[in-house]
């Protein structure tokens, strides 16, 4: 029997650049670079989404409204009215657990084949 679409299991795997651009956004809102800021560090660097790789991930997140446009702005003395803010709708906020859900359970079979060290 297939999934039906509103489940977020029916959506996964995600590709590495959705899945951090979702896991960025799990944080609360940001703009485009600080949505690249934050990816780069919660990998300690590892990757790095250019331009091109978030905005066209962005393009498809917001199509599939696994995103939105935040609709709320800083005060514009504080911030660069060129800038579009993203957040997370319910459905992706699902999605994001379930990916994350996924990769949990991945780390266990490793674990459980020695692959990794269970933590201390």
């Amino acid at each position: 029997m297939t999934k039906p679409k509103t489940d977020p299991d029916s959506r996964l795997p995600l590709t590495p650049a959705v899945f951090h651009v979702l896991l960025a956004l799990a944080g609360g809102e940001r703009h485009g670079y600080a949505i690249m800021q934050e990816v780069a560090e919660q990998t300690g660097g590892q990757i790095k989404l250019g331009p091109g790789t978030l905005y066209g991930t962005v393009k498809r997140l917001l199509a599939a409204q696994l995103i939105e446009e935040s609709a709320e702005r800083p005060d514009p003395s504080l911030d660069d009215d060129r800038r579009r803010y993203y957040r997370l709708t319910g459905v992706g906020e699902q999605v994001v657990r379930a990916e994350a859900r996924r990769y949990a359970d991945i780390v266990k079979v490793a674990r459980g084949k020695k692959l990794i060290p269970k933590p201390a």
